[in-house]
């Protein structure tokens, strides 16, 4: 079981959105795949919920606690874990522990960057990413890669000294099919398969990484 934790102590910078799209990438390719929800607003649990049918399903549970881990089915292949905005690396530790990569998420804007800086200086002095046992990457979202804003904010994001995995273009399609239960993955137009394309570098980042 391939164990992928998403966090960012700031909200609003696309955790969730990275969790159900690369969940539901993993079941359409045909993977055992489920979601752990540990935000208490439950946006990744109630994604799972309304998969629709017709569509590979993802489970879906909660994670407010830890425990949770014990209930993910043995025959699991890709385990995604969804972390709540606000939570201190305290709270997030026992899913650390036992993941196998970490994601964190942010958003191309000063704001996001500087409030992203605090939560990685505290996750880089972990002792587990400190030597190298389970490696970090950032996710780009949002970005309008044709404004100066989108260059300048990956050109700190690379400042961070990790490696930036994915580079998500800003589309409210994510937002509009969240709501559905889907993705950018349950679909094959041309539109969209220009979107999947963002996602092909996290996809090959984690495998190589997992």
């Amino acid at each position: 079981m391939r164990r992928i934790l998403v966090t960012n102590r700031k909200g609003g910078v696309g955790k969730t959105t990275v969790v159900t799209n690369l969940a539901a990438a993993y079941a359409q390719g045909g993977k055992r795949t489920a979601v752990v929800d540990m935000d208490p607003q439950g946006s990744s649990l109630r994604w799972c919920v309304n998969r629709p049918e017709g569509l590979r399903g993802v489970l879906g549970l909660e994670g407010v606690r830890h425990s949770s881990l014990a209930r993910v089915p043995a025959d699991t292949e890709r385990l995604l874990i969804d972390s709540p905005a606000g939570a201190t690396l305290r709270q997030v530790e026992p899913w650390l522990e036992a993941s196998d990569v970490v994601l964190v998420p942010l958003l191309p804007s000063p704001i996001d960057i500087d409030a992203t800086k605090g939560f990685l200086d505290e996750l880089l002095m972990h002792p587990r990413v400190k030597r190298g046992k389970i490696p970090v990457a950032l996710v780009a979202n949002r970005l309008k890669p044709w404004t100066n804003a989108s260059q300048q904010a990956l050109a700190a994001m690379h400042g961070f000294g990790l490696p930036v995995a994915g580079e998500l273009r800003d589309s409210q399609a994510y937002v509009l099919l969240a709501g559905l239960g889907k993705s950018l993955f349950d679909f094959n137009s041309e539109q969209v398969r220009t979107h999947q394309q963002d996602w092909v570098p996290l996809l090959r980042w984690i495998k190589r990484h997992a």
